[in-house]
Order: structure tokens, then C-alpha cells, then sequence
């Protein structure tokens, strides 16, 4: 009986070892301790339980603590679970701390929450970032267009990081700045003489609000020209203004076609009531000899007087209407 204890006593001894070495990182605790970390088995037992890796949050705390900067299982461990990189955390604040920047673990926990790159961010702070806009085209008042590259020197700020604009809106805004800037200036030779200018005009506008970033210099890389814009309007406005001037004169054309076709309508109406009048003359002149009131010797008067009328439209007319359709010049032959 007393071996069936001693066996069993060994066996829960196996177990509560083979727990306690499961549950609690030997070699973790020890680093702790070393470092002067106040780490516990209850601890470690308690990540277990709440299954965050003992790694991802004591050796995180371990560089903290050595660093000077005194912080808690207990945050460390509610941002693990958030979802948060704690290690980039911590190597954040260190490198802050070490810098002079105000930034606390509320800030900078965050700040990773929020899906920027803390540790960039303040790396960012220490060493400012150049960020090279893509070519911007505008045009001076002269029409001349011109092409232009600015290279803006930015540092992160820590207190707008959260909720402030990305880089893509400091490069927009900044080309909208050179736009204007280029816009403004009487001629595009202005611009190429002083390309500082537009630096300046834009610098002060304080493009940088509401951003995650401070602006500190804008340097205009390059500009190059380009299309004469206001050559290439003017030519189109021309074009549209010929083609104006064609549609009106078309029109006017088809106005003056069709007051011809009216007016020889009205001609050939008014030849063919000259005509019917004319029929009607015969047998007027019957009627005028059946009721005695036109003679004979009337009648031949009025021959004459036609045939008179007749000879001088013949001597009105040109030679050319004398000749008939294939008589030579010459007369007949």
C-alpha cells in the first residue's frame, strides 16, 4: 500500500510539474526577473488562460522597463488582445522617450489601432520624409502651359496622427498650391526666372492643416513647358467661328434658293395669266366685229401698231439673240 502511495504521490507531482512548466515559461520568467520586470507565476497563468503569448508582451515589457519606461502587464496585455502590434509599440515610445517627443502609451496604443505605423511615425518625427509630387500641369496667363515637380520635406506630428490626412491629401493640396501659384503669374517666363516663388506662395498657405504631417519646405524640382494652350483655344475658336460663319452663309443661300423658286413661281403664275388673257383677245375682237364696234380699218391700225412694236424689240436685242441656235457669226451662209 505504501508503494501504491508513493507511486501515486510521484505521479500528481509529474502532473502539477508538467503543468506549471506549460503554463509558466521558465526561461521568460527567469529574463524577467533579471531585468527587474515584477512577473509572477499567477501572471503567466493567467495569459495561458486568456490565451495571449507570454513572448509577444513580457519581452516587449522586458525592453521597456529597461529603458526606463515603467509599464503593466495589464495595458500591454488589453492591447495584445485589441488586436495591436506591442512591439512596435514599445520600440515607439523608446525611441520618442530617447528623442525628447511627448508620447504616451494611450497615445501610441492608439495610434497602432488605428492602423498607422507608430514606429514610423516617430521615426518620421526625428527624421523628416521627402516626398516627390508627380508632374503637375498649369497654365500662366500668357496660355503658355508648364509642367512642374515639387519636392516637399514633411515630419509626422504625433498629436494629429490619429484623424489627421494621409500623404496622397499633402501632395494633392500641394499641387493644387503650384496650379495656382502658376495660374497667377502673368507669364510662364516669370515662373522659369523664379520658380521660388511658387515655394513660397505655396508654403503659405498652410497646406499642412488638418494633416498628420508638418510641412517644413517646398522646393520645386523641375519645370519643364509645355503646350501653348492658348494658341491651341484660340485656333479651336477660330474653327468653331468659321463653321458658324459656314452654317449662317449656307443658310442664307438656301434662303435666297428658295426666294428664287418663289419668285419664278410667281412669274411663271402671272405668264400664264397674261396668257389666258391673251387667248381671251381673239374672241374678244370677234365679239367687237359682230356688235359693230371695232372696224376693219381699226383691226389693220392695230396690226400695224404690232407689227411696229414687233421690228423695234428686234432692234433692241443683241446680235447675238438675232442668230439663231447654229448661225455662224458671219450671218447665213
Amino acid at each position: 500500500m505504501e508503494g501504491i502511495g508513493l507511486f501515486v504521490l510521484i505521479g500528481l507531482a509529474v502532473i502539477v510539474l508538467w503543468l506549471f512548466f506549460y503554463f509558466v515559461p521558465v526561461g521568460l520568467w527567469i529574463s524577467a526577473l533579471a531585468a527587474g520586470v515584477p512577473v509572477g507565476p499567477v501572471t503567466f497563468i493567467g495569459m495561458r488562460l486568456r490565451k495571449v503569448s507570454p513572448h509577444r508582451v513580457i519581452n516587449p515589457m522586458i525592453a521597456a522597463w529597461k529603458a526606463g519606461i515603467r509599464l503593466t502587464t495589464s495595458e500591454l496585455e488589453a492591447h495584445y488582445l485589441a488586436g495591436g502590434n506591442v512591439e512596435r509599440v514599445v520600440r515607439a515610445l523608446i525611441s520618442a522617450d530617447k528623442a525628447g517627443i511627448a508620447l504616451g502609451f494611450q497615445r501610441a496604443a492608439a495610434i497602432d489601432l488605428a492602423g498607422r505605423d507608430v514606429y514610423d511615425a516617430v521615426a518620421m518625427s526625428v527624421n523628416p520624409r521627402v516626398i516627390e509630387t508627380p508632374k503637375v500641369a498649369a497654365v500662366a496667363k500668357d496660355g503658355i502651359e508648364l509642367l512642374a515637380v515639387a519636392k516637399i520635406t514633411v515630419r509626422a506630428n504625433i498629436e494629429r496622427l490619429v484623424g489627421g490626412a494621409t500623404e496622397a491629401t499633402v501632395i494633392a493640396r500641394v499641387g493644387e498650391g503650384i496650379v495656382s501659384a502658376i495660374g497667377s503669374a502673368n507669364s510662364h517666363k516669370e515662373v522659369l526666372e523664379n520658380p521660388d516663388s511658387i515655394s513660397k506662395l505655396v508654403l503659405a498657405k498652410g497646406l499642412d492643416a488638418g494633416t498628420a504631417f508638418e510641412i517644413l519646405s517646398i522646393d520645386i524640382a523641375d519645370v519643364d513647358v509645355g503646350r501653348n494652350i492658348g494658341a491651341e483655344l484660340q485656333t479651336a475658336q477660330a474653327e468653331a467661328d468659321l463653321k458658324v460663319a459656314r452654317a449662317k452663309a449656307e443658310e442664307r443661300r438656301a434662303m435666297a434658293i428658295a426666294r428664287e423658286q418663289e419668285m419664278k413661281a410667281l412669274v411663271e403664275e402671272r405668264r400664264a395669266a397674261v396668257v389666258e388673257a391673251e387667248a381671251e383677245i381673239p374672241r374678244a375682237m370677234a365679239e367687237a366685229f359682230r356688235k359693230g364696234n371695232l372696224g376693219i380699218m381699226d383691226y389693220y391700225r392695230l396690226r400695224n401698231i404690232q407689227a411696229d412694236t414687233a421690228m423695234r424689240e428686234g432692234l433692241a436685242r443683241p446680235p447675238e439673240e438675232k442668230r439663231g441656235p447654229e448661225e455662224p457669226p458671219g450671218g447665213k451662209r
